[in-house]
């Protein structure tokens, strides 16, 4: 079990370390709080958690159906390009008081999960085969898998919304106007990639 675990963890490294959608959402939201990547992992544990309880009951092969993909591309890359834009806007406002609330970080946590295809393929292919590995060791194997892989996830995005807090407060306003500058571009190429993504799926 352990040795698995261990498996586990270095494979949801590999996915949780690549720089993605919610990489940048969650760096340009930690330089207005230092547990903006806290609120991230739960907002992906929304998604998550669920999805590998369904794919524990056989729906893998859902999430590999085209048009699935294709909606899926489509609706993440409005939305990413909605958050790029909004992160593009803030850069005017940089330094001041954050009055939007706690729930924007919780809100891409969820939508940059729901909205990406990469990571619903992933599920359905990799994550089903840890699953799968898990399943050998009981219903209780599984949850300590989910809960051990979501871990990486909570650590990793509490991790780069600290250093990204850290790093405003080190370097000022202009850090922050720069991430923003940074983040919300790449999340307007993400965006971009979705819809391209989409397109060749819907035609």
């Amino acid at each position: 079990m352990l040795l698995f675990l261990l498996q586990a963890v270095i494979i949801s490294l590999t996915g949780v370390l690549a720089p993605g959608p919610i990489t940048a959402a969650t760096v340009g939201s930690g330089t207005r709080s230092p547990h903006a990547g806290a609120l991230v992992a739960f907002g992906h544990g929304i998604v998550e958690f669920p999805l590998m309880a369904l794919i524990y009951f056989g729906i893998g092969d859902f999430l590999r159906i085209e048009m699935v993909r294709a909606g899926t591309f489509t609706l993440g890359g409005a939305f990413l390009l909605f958050m790029g834009f909004d992160m593009l806007k803030s850069i005017r406002n940089a330094g001041e008081i954050d009055h939007t609330g706690a729930s924007k970080p919780l809100s891409a946590g969820i939508f940059l999960s729901l909205g990406n295809a990469y990571f619903l393929v992933w599920w359905a292919t990799v994550g089903a085969s840890l699953i799968t590995k898990a399943v050998t060791f009981g219903l209780a194997g599984v949850m300590i898998f989910a809960v051990v892989h979501w871990s990486c996830d909570f650590v990793w995005f509490y991790f780069l919304s600290a250093a990204s807090y850290k790093g405003k407060h080190i370097f000022g306003v202009l850090f922050q106007k720069t991430v923003f500058a940074v983040c919300g571009s790449f999340l307007l190429l993400f965006g971009t990639l979705f819809l391209k993504d989409a397109w060749k799926l819907w035609f």
